[in-house]
């Protein structure tokens, strides 16, 4: 059934206040990512074992509280509570960075790092479970890579804007700056709660209920959420791999904490920019046309194509429109534009088919504490491999075979039996039938 002309009207301007907080969602994280990306280029790769355990453990603490807070509190004070707490914390980081020389990088380091990783993997998945609350699963298919495009366009900004003043004002103010930016998002956010639901609106109020624990023990019942967190440690995995060899690559190469944090920055404008295209060309049509499945499957593929070509030719540079480029540096790019920009609209188009405790705490589990996991047995991978003398080609090849095992899993997770069944665009105010597990 073709959605009534209030129900189109509904869904455009969900999605377009949707893509603006996203907006100031990524633009808020891309101010302080290069911030905490040069802490760890300060220190090289073998700190990060430390960094990625330490938010690991952080994790596993915080999914019981999250669980407590989605079982007992609607999803409008969800939002506001989580939210203001990251705000907050942005604030109160600002005295420890004016006093950076004197903490020093590693300690700071550690800190700051799992502190910016768990904002940025629980905000944004607490913001793409309330995409996944708020839109079918058909809608899904055609808003989320368009809101996704707003998210890069954060991601494109806030390098950008970090770029211009961290000269000019230094580290310690773009983090008030981010504060900013994330207030801004919530108050969209709570906006788009309250008037504009395109699933069910009556149910904007409810409690979502369950356990404490639903998102672990989800993870054992759940055959797609099996699917996503073995996704999760392959596909990530692969960035993570890259991510590692690229610091002890700028500790090497660029030894100033300036000249780091421009590199980093750099790299994530490259990164959105790649994600951005895709979004804007071939994401779309591959949901619409072909179906989440593909969506998940292409990226692995392409993982599989740069690794190949890092294990066939080294980590030395190349040349691309007369620059010279790391090699490492493209393959990071490729990997995270292809995440960011093809399977996250479609793995969060996929959670629109399975009940709302499973949006929210299964979802939540996998995108973060699994996500930590993967990132930990990588990093120490890379760690004890460096130490028995293993090149950065050789454990591309290893990389290699993670991404043709992850291809077959995406395969596998866009066709699981127990995800609900497609639900219409149905004319906004009727009442849509409920699944019975749902």
């Amino acid at each position: 059934m073709n959605a009534s002309p209030p129900a189109a009207a509904n869904e455009g301007l969900a999605s377009t206040l949707s893509a603006v907080a996203f907006f100031f969602v990524m633009t808020a994280y891309y101010i302080i990512r290069p911030v905490r990306d040069q802490l760890s280029g300060a220190v090289g790769s073998q700190s990060l074992p430390l960094f990625y355990g330490s938010t690991f453990v952080v994790m596993l603490l915080l999914t019981p509280a999250f669980g407590a807070l989605v079982a007992h509190y609607p999803r409008k004070r969800l939002l506001g509570w989580c939210y203001s707490f990251f705000i907050a914390c942005l604030v109160a980081f600002v005295p420890a960075f004016l006093a950076q020389d004197r903490i020093g990088a590693r300690a700071l380091g550690v800190v700051f790092f799992v502190w910016v990783s768990v904002f940025n993997l629980f905000v944004v998945s607490l913001f793409w479970s309330f995409m996944a609350d708020i839109f079918q699963s058909a809608q899904a298919r055609r808003v989320f890579p368009l809101i996704a495009l707003g998210g890069m366009a954060g991601a494109l900004f806030g390098p950008t804007l970090t770029k211009l003043l961290v000269t000019i004002i230094g580290v310690a103010p773009l983090l008030v700056l981010s504060a900013g930016m994330l207030l801004v998002a919530l108050g969209l956010l709570l906006t788009i709660s309250t008037r504009h639901d395109c699933r069910e609106p009556l149910r904007r109020d409810e409690v979502i209920g369950g356990s404490l624990w639903a998102g672990i023990k989800e993870l054992w019942t759940r055959p797609f959420l099996r699917y996503m967190a073995i996704l999760m440690v392959l596909g990530d995995g692969i960035g993570t791999l890259a991510y590692a060899l690229i610091a002890d690559y700028t500790k090497v190469h660029l030894p100033d904490r300036i000249a780091r944090t421009a590199f980093y920055n750099d790299l994530d404008l490259v990164t959105n920019l790649l994600g951005a295209v895709l979004q804007l060309t071939l994401t779309r049509w591959l949901l619409i046309r072909r179906g989440a499945a593909w969506a998940l499957v292409v990226p692995a593929l392409v993982n599989l194509v740069l690794l190949a070509s890092l294990a066939v030719t080294g980590a030395g540079d190349i040349t691309l429109f007369g620059a010279t480029i790391p090699l490492l540096a493209v393959t990071l790019a490729g990997s995270r534009g292809f995440a960011y920009g093809m399977t996250k609209p479609a793995t969060d188009a996929l959670y629109t088919r399975v009940p709302r405790e499973t949006r929210y705490k299964g979802k939540n589990f996998v995108e973060t504490a699994i996500w930590r996991f993967g990132d930990v047995v990588v990093t120490s991978g890379v760690t004890l491999l460096g130490a028995v003398g293993m090149a950065a080609g050789g454990m591309a090849a290893i990389g290699a075979g993670i991404s043709a095992l992850a291809t077959w899993v995406a395969a596998r997770a866009g066709r699981s039996p127990d995800l609900l069944p497609e639900q219409p665009s149905k004319p906004h105010g009727s009442q849509p039938a409920r699944p019975a597990e749902a």
